[in-house]
């Protein structure tokens, strides 16, 4: 695959990351901190400014400490003289840049206003190295400088520029505060670094691999991936700004670095990894797989303690047993009748309220009972909010918590104005119903007829109204149990359909007032994490990659 294949790629993936971070920013604003979201908004505005500028130049910045030599290699590389260097500390007081021009209809002054570099400070490339065609080299400040807008004015520049080439000398090239507030700080970034030892010259022959490998040493301890062996990662070279030693290859690094100008992408790809791996915990928290979120069963669960909190399989049993209480009145026989109309008025009489005699259910809606319906909102968003990172787990709880404030009152509306059905009355219960008529008239007549033979008067048969009194004495009892029998499996459908009934009235209610508002948050949550793994993979794919978990 060629370079420009390949930096096609790299800016294709870079973009697609950038359009991905940005819609996770939009979507984060209103569930996240702001200051959380400010690395990103940084990494956004900065990329958006760098694509507005031709990518034909890359800036590459020198730093190092003070008296490193950073303005003698950057006099080296530019062959001439452009940069003052000497004994007096610092001497450096801002940037100075040099700049390899990539053709004449291509001006590098907007990036170099970009980067803040007075004009004043603007040299050209005295030596013309065709390698070098699109280079704006930048001399910094010392980064321990005494003076203060000395070291913000390279830390400002160092999250500008394209490439970084970091110089040590032998006294300071372990120095812990440049290790661990630049080099691990810019770990990240090894891809566009190089960590040039200067002064070599200083040092005995046999030294110079030592100290080498000790830097390659406290550079691997600190994170930064060494471009050794083919593999990506920051350059490390020993030179000599003085004598020239090492400048050739120092300047062939460079070239490498600015040839392909895919730099500026590879850097602002660096800055998007750093950012996804701080927004990391705030939507990742568990790499292998996303949060089952509302499930079908924590769906039913909820439904059936919302069922239970409006009583709906109380009602339902209570509306079987009326359906049979019912089918007694409609079937039984005459005498039960009276008897629970005796035992009504006796009540009534005593004060006692009908509905005590008669076993009746009151017609009206059942009450709710709030504490469990507050608990099973509560249920709900645990195990909604389980899995998930904790600024989205408190979305959901509160978003749960929104609905619960008027869920008690919602279902109370719905019950008291859902609309009661007249309850159907089987045509079997009047058949019956004749039919005990019919007995109570048997046990009538039999009376009469044996009266009138214990009077002396002639009956028919002597048998008959024995007979008939019993049949009508039998007879009606055991067609009331017949049909008590008959009655139960409609009462038991019927107490079904009561409890369906009210389990949707309070199912409707809590999907309107709870589920929705919970369901919503979650798919918010899902959307932006499909966002964040998407600007989180190298490649711009949909697959979490490994370092970044």
């Amino acid at each position: 695959m060629t370079d420009t294949t390949t930096g096609a790629a790299q800016a294709g993936a870079l973009g697609v990351r950038l359009g991905a971070l940005r819609e996770l920013v939009g979507l984060s604003r209103t569930r996240l901190p702001d200051d959380r979201l400010t690395a990103a908004g940084r990494v956004l505005d900065e990329a958006a400014a760098r694509d507005r500028l031709p990518r034909a130049y890359t800036a590459v910045a020198i730093a190092g400490a003070t008296g490193c030599g950073k303005s003698t290699l950057f006099n080296a590389l530019a062959g001439a003289q452009l940069s003052e260097a000497g004994v007096r500390r610092p001497t450096t007081a801002t940037a100075v840049s040099c700049t390899w021009e990539a053709g004449r209809d291509l001006p590098a002054d907007g990036l170099l206003e970009r980067l803040g570099v007075p004009a004043r400070a603007r040299r050209r490339a005295h030596v013309l190295d065709p390698g070098l065609r699109g280079l704006v080299l930048l001399d910094l400040p010392d980064h321990d400088s005494v003076d203060t807008a000395h070291r913000d004015q390279v830390d400002r520049l160092l999250t500008l520029v394209d490439a970084v080439i970091w110089v040590v000398d032998p006294e300071k090239y372990a120095d812990a505060l440049f290790h661990e507030r630049y080099l691990s700080a810019f770990a990240g970034h090894a891809d566009v670094s190089i960590v040039v030892l200067n002064q070599t010259d200083r040092l005995p022959d046999d030294a110079v691999d030592a100290v080498l490998d000790d830097l390659r040493r406290l550079l691997d301890e600190h994170g930064v991936a060494l471009g050794e062996h083919g593999e990506p990662g920051a350059g490390v070279l020993a030179v000599s700004a003085l004598t020239g030693d090492g400048i050739p290859e120092l300047r062939q690094a460079v070239a490498e670095l600015v040839a392909p100008r895919t730099a500026a992408a590879r850097r602002l790809a660096a800055d998007v990894d750093g950012v996804a791996r701080d927004l990391g915990p705030l939507y990742i928290a568990d790499a292998s797989e996303a949060p089952a979120g509302l499930t079908p069963q924590s769906r039913e669960d909820f439904e059936d303690r919302l069922a239970a909190a409006v009583g709906a399989p109380a009602a339902g049993l209570a509306a079987e047993r009326g359906w049979l209480r019912r089918a007694d009145r409609a079937c039984g026989t005459p005498w039960a009748q009276g008897l629970r109309r005796l035992a009504a008025r006796q009540a009534e009489r005593r004060g006692e309220p009908a509905g005590l005699a008669t076993k009746r259910q009151s017609a009206g809606p059942p009450a709710v009972a709030r504490p469990a319906v507050e608990q099973a909102v509560r249920d709900l968003a645990d195990e909604a909010a389980d899995g998930l990172p904790d600024p989205w787990a408190r979305a959901v709880r509160d978003a749960a918590r929104r609905g619960a404030r008027d869920l008690p009152a919602a279902l109370d509306a719905a019950l008291a104005g859902a609309p009661t059905e007249r309850l159907p009355r089987p045509r079997w219960w009047t058949a019956a119903a004749a039919a005990q008529a019919v007995l109570l008239a048997a046990q009538l007549l039999g009376v009469c007829w044996l009266l009138i033979g214990l009077a002396g008067h002639p009956v028919v048969a002597d048998w008959l109204p024995p007979l008939l009194l019993a049949g009508g004495s039998l007879g009606g009892p055991l067609l009331a149990w017949g049909c008590r029998m008959a009655a139960r499996g409609p009462a038991r459908a019927h107490g079904r359909q009561e409890e369906w009934r009210l389990r949707r009235i309070a199912a409707d209610c809590g999907h309107r007032q709870v589920l929705e508002p919970v369901a919503a948050e979650l798919m918010r949550y899902h959307e932006v994490r499909e966002r964040y793994v998407v600007a989180a993979s190298p490649t711009g794919g949909s697959e979490l990659s490994g370092r970044l978990r």
